[in-house]
């Protein structure tokens, strides 16, 4: 069985959710996944959330960035997200890891990584989404 990764937003949580399930349901592990974070408690966990989430894409198949629309932004991809995308480039090019990098949209030009989205598409180092999202958000 593959092993996914699924990176974005975690205030996407609906879409996140669509996702994994979608991906459990096709016989993927998955082995992380963007999660919300009590508040009270972020400075205590954030920092092992976050180093856990990089040591899981070390590990994974594919990782999939779940760049959905998010407040009014067609395509969303924060920083922290394009930091996990490039990460797992950077395993791929330099480590020769055997990792799939999927995107599930073309971002918005106003997306402050949209050029360099547009390079490693045309470079073939990443590929877009080919699924059933577009069904689910009907």
């Amino acid at each position: 069985m593959k092993k996914i990764v699924i990176a974005g937003s975690a205030k996407l949580q609906s879409d996140i959710e669509y996702f994994k399930e979608h991906f459990e349901n096709k016989g993927y592990i998955i082995l992380d996944y963007p999660q919300k974070i009590d508040e009270s408690k972020f400075m205590e966990i954030y920092p092992n959330v976050h180093k856990n989430f990089f040591e899981c894409i070390t590990k994974t198949d594919i990782l999939f960035i779940m760049n959905a629309d998010k407040n009014g932004t067609n395509g969303y991809i924060g920083a922290e997200t394009f930091a996990e995308l490039t990460f797992g480039l950077a395993q791929k090019l330099v480590y020769n890891k055997d990792i799939e990098l999927v995107i599930l949209k073309m971002p918005g030009k106003e997306v402050a990584c949209y050029d360099e989205i547009s390079l490693w598409l045309k470079l073939g180092w990443i590929k877009l989404y080919e699924g059933d999202y577009y069904e689910f958000k009907k």
